[in-house]
């Protein structure tokens, strides 16, 4: 998986490339550690996701929970499948999707 990271000021946009699982997952962890300081809006844009599993859940709520102590997180641009991976799983009403 490759995850592109834009930062402008206090916001900080990661874009996950492919899959997001079991394997990928710390990835994204080390990525998010390395960049949140400071980070006031955290965007995920999944318009370049293809999977997501449980392990990736996993990583984007440790997200949200930081973030709801620094400020706001959106998911942006989601597929279809993945959408119903949030619907199925009920954090729909978790996450903040635009």
């Amino acid at each position: 998986m490759e995850i592109t990271v834009n930062q402008n000021g206090t916001d900080l946009t990661l874009t996950p490339i492919g899959r997001l699982d079991t394997t990928t997952a710390p990835q994204l962890q080390a990525t998010i550690n390395e960049n949140i300081r400071d980070v006031t809006g955290l965007t995920f844009d999944l318009s370049k996701l293809v999977y997501l599993s449980s392990a990736g859940l996993r990583v984007l709520m440790n997200a949200q929970k930081t973030m709801k102590q620094q400020g706001k997180m959106r998911i942006t641009h989601v597929n279809e499948d993945i959408m119903d991976i949030f619907e199925m799983t009920g954090l729909t009403d978790v996450f903040r999707f635009e």
